[in-house]
């Protein structure tokens, strides 16, 4: 069977509707619809149900999907460890949100290096919704972040819960860091509690979307601005920044999803091993 074939099934599944998953894959719909066809007649059933609303999968669209999951995975991976250089046995796909490479994951390579010499370590960085994707497709192996969606055949746990704190770049306490706040977006369940918190607070002058532009920003013009304490530790010891005496805090849990298989192989735990070591090391409790 093509592996096309089984990736454009699991896209529409991904996806819902047959224009999207032509979007995400780069092709025109008419192709998406070809595949799924000769899909469904190498298999003698019909997968999805259609409708003007979206696709639904059919009993037999349903017990292909864990196949299909696993014949994309086993693809990527075959792929990938072919063309693996001597001296390593395998290759780990590792997907993170970009302010959880800072120290979390950058730290827990070296560690990999060290436990694991023979294991090739590939790093990227996305968003939830992406990384989630990849897990899903068997394209990444371990995803760590901010708001994982559940899903069959994924397991979930939680690595560590970051601390938010009120930082200021002007030593002192009271309602002076109002006036040149930046709100950091740290995602849905922190603007709610943000929102709740300061209910009469003035809507900021910045937003930013990404807690490095947001603290690159206040460490050059000045502010103040939620970020985690594991972020900015060091600049607190070194006096460029200062956190807001009696301003509430915040928690953010960042959280470890990898394919839930009882039969992977040692090293696979192990690494998972490590990266809940390097995550307690960065705990603030």
């Amino acid at each position: 069977m093509n592996i096309d074939l089984a990736r454009t099934f699991l896209e529409i599944v991904e996806t819902g509707n047959f224009n999207k998953a032509a979007e995400r894959l780069s092709v025109t719909q008419s192709t998406v619809s070809m595949r799924i066809k000769a899909l469904e007649d190498e298999l003698g059933r019909p997968l999805f149900l259609r409708s003007k609303t979206g696709t639904e999968l059919t009993a037999a669209g349903s017990q292909f999907r864990r196949y299909a999951a696993t014949m994309v995975r086993v693809w990527e991976q075959a792929r990938q460890e072919i063309a693996l250089p001597a001296g390593f046995r395998t290759v780990l796909n590792v997907g993170g949100q970009f302010s959880l490479w800072d120290r979390l994951l950058v730290q827990w390579i070296p560690w990999m290096r060290t436990a694991l010499p023979d294991v090739a370590v590939r790093a990227e960085v996305g968003l939830s919704e992406g990384l989630m994707r990849r897990l899903g497709e068997g394209t990444l192996d371990i995803g760590v972040m901010y708001s994982p969606q559940a899903r069959p055949g994924l397991h979930i746990e939680k690595l560590l819960e970051e601390r938010l704190i009120l930082v200021s770049t002007r030593r002192g306490g009271g309602d002076d860091w109002i006036k040149d706040y930046v709100f950091v977006d740290w995602g849905p369940e922190f603007r709610q509690a943000h929102g709740q918190t300061f209910p009469d607070q003035p809507s900021p002058a910045v937003t930013v979307g990404l807690g490095a532009l947001g603290l690159q920003y206040i460490l050059s013009s000045g502010g103040s601005g939620y970020f985690p304490m594991r972020v900015v530790r060091s600049y607190l010891a070194a006096g460029r920044l200062f956190a807001v005496e009696g301003a509430p805090e915040f928690r953010r849990p960042a959280w470890l999803v990898h394919p839930q298989d009882e039969a992977r192989e040692e090293w696979f735990h192990t690494a998972l091993d490590g990266l809940r070591h390097v995550a307690s090391l960065e705990s603030e409790d």
